[in-house]
C-alpha cells in the first residue's frame, strides 16, 4: 500500500517533502500535483521505475516521458537550447508547457524519442512540485496521469488514492489539480509548432 502525503500547496511542510525524496530515490513511483493536472514520475535514472509507470498508464516503450525541471539553468543539461528558443521558454515559464527539444547526452538513450533523439522538457508553476525539485538537486522523470480507458487527467487526490494506492508508492496530495494537460511546443523547426494546446496559451505564437 503507498504512503500519502498531505503536503500545503502555499506552504510545503519541508520535513514531507524530504520524505518523499527519499522515497523516489529509492526507487519509488510517486504522484505529484503540477500546475496542470496530477503526474507520475520517478528517479531520472531509474529504469524499472519508469517501467512500472507505463505499466500503470498501460503503454509501450514508445510512450514520450517529460523532464520536469526546475528552471532554465537545469533545462540546459538535458537539452540543446539556442538564444531564440531561450528567450521563448524564458518567457513562458514556470508555466503549463512542454517543449521538445534536442537531448544532450545526459539524457538516458531510452529516454529520448528513438527517431529524432529529442525530449520533452517542462517547468511547472506550482510550489509543492518546485519544492520537490528544489530538494532533489536533479529533475523527475514524468508523466500525466492519464489512467488507461480516460481521456483526461485524474484531478482528485482522494480518487487517485482509491485507484492507484496499490501500485504506486506515494500519493502526494496538493489539492485539486486541473484536468487540462501541458500544451506540447515543438522547437525542433525554425517555427515552433503547437502538437497538442491544452493549459498554456498559444497567443504569443503569432508574434514569434
Amino acid at each position: 500500500m503507498s504512503q500519502y502525503f498531505q503536503i500545503h500547496p502555499d506552504n510545503p511542510q519541508i520535513r514531507l517533502v524530504r520524505q518523499a525524496l527519499n522515497i523516489i530515490r529509492d526507487g519509488g513511483v510517486v504522484v505529484f500535483p503540477t500546475d496542470s493536472s496530477y503526474a507520475i514520475g520517478c528517479h531520472l535514472g531509474d529504469k524499472s521505475a519508469m517501467e512500472r509507470i507505463q505499466r500503470i498508464r498501460r503503454v509501450d516503450n514508445k510512450h514520450n516521458f517529460t523532464l520536469v525541471c526546475r528552471d532554465l539553468s537545469e533545462i540546459s543539461l538535458y537539452a540543446q537550447v539556442d538564444n531564440i528558443n531561450y528567450r521563448l521558454i524564458k518567457s513562458l515559464t514556470p508555466g503549463p508547457y512542454t517543449f521538445i527539444l534536442p537531448a544532450t547526452r545526459e539524457v538516458p538513450r531510452r529516454l529520448q524519442n528513438p527517431k529524432r533523439k529529442t525530449i520533452g522538457i517542462r517547468i511547472p508553476d506550482h510550489i509543492v512540485t518546485q519544492a520537490l525539485l528544489q530538494e532533489l538537486n536533479e529533475p523527475l522523470m514524468s508523466s500525466t496521469l492519464i489512467l488507461p480507458g480516460e481521456d483526461l487527467p485524474m484531478i482528485d487526490p482522494y480518487q487517485i488514492r482509491l485507484s492507484l494506492e496499490h501500485q504506486v508508492d506515494l500519493i502526494i496530495d496538493g489539492g485539486f489539480c486541473g484536468h487540462e494537460p501541458t500544451t506540447v511546443v515543438d522547437l525542433m523547426e525554425d517555427r515552433p509548432v503547437i502538437l497538442r494546446e491544452g493549459k498554456g496559451g498559444v497567443d504569443w505564437l503569432v508574434e514569434h
